[in-house]
């Protein structure tokens, strides 16, 4: 034992520590005298803040030394107001609706394509609010419309449930509308494993053409989920010739992936400069023009897709690329758009800046405790500065608050991942997995504390799903046998 004296506002509070106990033994005693609860305490100590598993005796506490304590005594336990029920008295929906697990969907057989892409379009809550306001007659023969009238009820099911839902009526109608997905193997028989790019591509435009029905100038995926792309095209052997320029919609962006790409930025640029061959009015025959696209507006949701598969005409297969290609978990799009859009986003970009660097502060100071601790016990501890801000309150563009859905800044931060696992397009298992916004849903696992700057994801594999760590998702870059991102959905940072 060491008897040690603890500083906590204005007061001292001796203490036996026990040095062969480990630090949560010595913070339960201080809760016993101080009331503060051990999650609440921030005993600073030699070499940083005391841990719960601290070795006390690699501290070289010496008699009568003083500790500082920060924290503050949390609200009184007040009986409940309903009576406590406990798991092994709850259904299975009650155990996923009190950890607020979210469903799977069943796979009925090669279905995990549909299931992957799914549980990603249902992270978009513009989607959901956009099905709900729409209604379809009864008696409907359009089997895209009820396509889109099932996947809302599908949707409501998937919330409502604590096990994997079964969605019968939403691959019925989806192979009425798109008979391409109802392909029987001929070889293993059943119905064939497809590609969750062409299925997420044909949801998009079934969403648009369906709500649009109602009349909208431009739907939720025209606002949302879709940008413009400029393109202009000169020929290198005709100087003299005028470059010509289109502008046309985009849904998504596309990774290409050769040996010289290893990072997503790289392949998006790729995809975005080529070489083509056309015919040249100033020449009198085909010359090559290069191509090159920038972005004039970007989304709120960004879809970015990764050419993972290619024909093989030896084998007769849909060969797999299974090279690492590393993606971020905040990914800049800047560098991708027109100079015009670049000028545009530069004070919502800094305003965005600001807002992150004073994040940054606070958890600084969280992390040394300043934010809690005593007027009179800030001289003892290391003063920080906090960053500067802008004079003037920010203030969003008319042209950018005209513009619902669109991202002015040009920064996203990624909320979901399609991942397929196989060496072929007609084979394999897909899964999605699909971040957890914090505040949001149930409480993480227990004993698994991360970084406030990390996030949990839900991992949909079917039916089946668990929790992930940052960690996790950043290892679905590829480069073999494991999961590998093969659409990638990033949402734009809020300005807030």
């Amino acid at each position: 034992m060491v008897n040690v004296l603890v500083k906590w506002q204005g007061k001292k509070y001796e203490v036996d520590a026990d040095i062969t106990m480990p630090g949560e033994y010595f913070k339960a005693q201080l809760f016993s005298l101080t009331g503060v609860a051990p999650e609440r305490q921030k005993i600073l100590v030699k070499g940083g803040q005391l841990k719960d598993d601290t070795d006390m005796s690699q501290l070289g506490l010496k008699e009568n030394q003083i500790l500082m304590m920060i924290g503050t005594v949390g609200e009184l336990l007040k009986e409940p107001t309903q009576p406590v029920k406990f798991v092994e008295d709850m259904s299975e929906n009650e155990v996923a609706q009190a950890l607020s697990i979210p469903a799977g969907l069943t796979n009925l057989g090669n279905t995990c394509y549909m299931n992957a892409t799914l549980q990603c379009l249902k992270a978009i809550p513009e989607l959901k609010s956009a099905m709900e306001k729409h209604s379809v007659a009864r008696g409907q023969t359009d089997a895209r419309a009820n396509m889109v009238e099932s996947l809302k009820g599908l949707f409501k099911q998937l919330n409502e449930s604590g096990e994997g839902v079964p969605p019968f009526v939403f691959l019925q109608f989806l192979r009425q509308a798109y008979p391409r997905f109802a392909e029987q193997d001929s070889q293993h028989g059943g119905y064939r494993q497809q590609d969750a790019d062409e299925f997420w591509s044909e949801m998009l435009t079934t969403l648009d053409q369906v709500l649009g029905k109602d009349g909208s100038v431009s739907t939720v995926v025209d606002k949302h989920m879709s940008g413009r792309m400029v393109t202009t095209w000169k020929c290198d052997e005709a100087p003299d010739e005028e470059p010509t320029e289109r502008q046309e919609p985009f849904r998504k962006l596309n990774c290409i992936i050769d040996k010289s790409v290893n990072y997503l930025s790289q392949g998006i640029k790729k995809g975005l400069e080529e070489v083509i061959e056309k015919h040249s009015e100033t020449l009198g025959r085909n010359a090559d023009y290069r191509s090159v696209s920038r972005i004039a507006r970007l989304p709120e949701y960004l879809t970015v897709t990764y050419n993972r598969f290619f024909w093989k005409a030896s084998e007769s297969i849909d060969a797999k690329i299974v090279k690492s290609v590393k993606f971020p978990l905040d990914l800049d799009v800047s560098e991708f758009c027109t100079p015009e859009l670049v000028e545009k986003m530069r004070p919502a970009r800094l305003h965005l800046r600001e807002i992150e660097d004073k994040k940054a502060h606070e958890r600084k100071l969280a992390k040394k405790g300043q934010n809690a601790e005593p007027e009179a016990e800030k001289k003892d501890m290391d003063v920080d500065v906090k960053p500067e801000a802008s004079s003037a309150p920010f203030e969003l563009s008319p042209e950018f608050k005209a513009d619902d859905g669109c991202n002015p800044t040009g920064m996203y931060e990624l909320i979901g991942v399609v991942t397929h696992i196989g060496r072929t397009a007609n084979s394999g298992h897909y899964m999605a997995w699909v971040r957890k916004e914090k505040g949001v849903g149930g409480p993480d696992p227990a004993g698994r504390g991360i970084p406030e700057t990390q996030h949990w994801w839900y991992k949909f594999d079917d039916d089946e799903v668990s929790m992930v760590t940052d960690d996790e998702i950043l290892k679905l870059c590829g480069g073999g046998d494991w999961h590998t991102a093969y659409v990638t959905l990033y949402r734009a940072k809020k300005l807030e």
